[in-house]
């Protein structure tokens, strides 16, 4: 009776896995560190709902808090924590706006230069591919120089640069219909996050996302409540008036692209 018990679970299993399929993949993590230019708006849960929806499996986590940088997170040891505890193939770092321009400075920005080195190599330690991603200013010159100043940063922690300020500058002129900015006329609005993961996903991939999409996640406003801890994207938000979810269709995701495309950003 035993044997037959268990032919017929060796049989039942068999059936349940077809010869020659195999488990999907795990998704692969990205790991965010910034502040509100980051939160606002939930890139972490945008990028990863782009992502998903144009053939990457990707499963995002963020640490941030509104007003820090990177020097911060570098001091009180939470990034080396999170990489060890979420081991992501990917981490984005993204400094508080301005913070590369000396404005604070020159000690100020020495402190922010050396911390996106630090990061960086512990990022690379820990075998994630690591991004900066840029900030951006209003004011044409300004918005050159931020420019600069992040894309020679990075060169000289050794990472990739998705530049943001000139583009968006670019594209809110061309597409100035679209909510750029969120209502305090700072912070990212629905179609700047939407820039951001874009951006990232060329940079990334090395193509063009084309299936637009809907964020099942908390769309954070500029007072969220988040702390500088480990969270996925799409955890319950902490304060439970937060907005629930925003989509982006087919139509938004080409348009961004053609308008990035025009101005020769040209993923090969």
């Amino acid at each position: 009776m035993r044997r037959w018990m268990l032919l017929l679970s060796l049989l039942l299993a068999g059936m349940q896995m077809p010869a020659g399929a195999t488990q999907p993949a795990a998704p692969q993590r990205v790991l965010f560190v910034g502040n509100s230019l980051t939160y606002v708006g939930n890139l972490p849960a945008t990028f990863a709902a782009l992502a998903n929806a144009n053939g990457q499996h990707m499963h995002a986590a963020m640490l941030v808090q509104g007003g820090a940088t990177l020097e911060q997170r570098l001091a009180d040891g939470s990034v080396l924590r999170a990489l060890a505890r979420y081991r992501p193939a990917v981490l984005v770092l993204q400094e508080r706006g301005g913070e590369l321009l000396c404005g604070a400075g020159e000690d100020a920005c020495r402190a922010s230069r050396q911390a996106l080195q630090a990061l960086a190599a512990a990022g690379r330690q820990a075998g994630a591919r690591v991004l900066l991603l840029g900030s951006y200013q209003a004011h044409p010159r300004a918005s050159a120089a931020i420019v600069q100043a992040e894309r020679a940063a990075a060169t000289q922690a050794g990472i990739g640069y998705v530049e943001i300020s000139e583009s968006l500058r670019r594209l809110s002129t061309g597409a100035g219909t679209l909510a750029w900015y969120d209502a305090d006329g700072m912070h990212p609005g629905p179609a700047l996050t939407l820039l951001d993961a874009v951006q990232l996903y060329r940079a990334l991939f090395d193509t063009r996302p084309v299936r637009g999409f809907t964020v099942a996640a908390p769309i954070y406003g500029a007072s969220s409540g988040l702390r500088a801890e480990l969270r996925d994207a799409d955890a319950p938000a902490p304060r439970p008036q937060t907005a629930q979810g925003i989509g982006y269709d087919d139509a938004m995701i080409g348009q961004l692209n053609a308008l990035l495309d025009a101005g020769g950003n040209r993923p090969r």
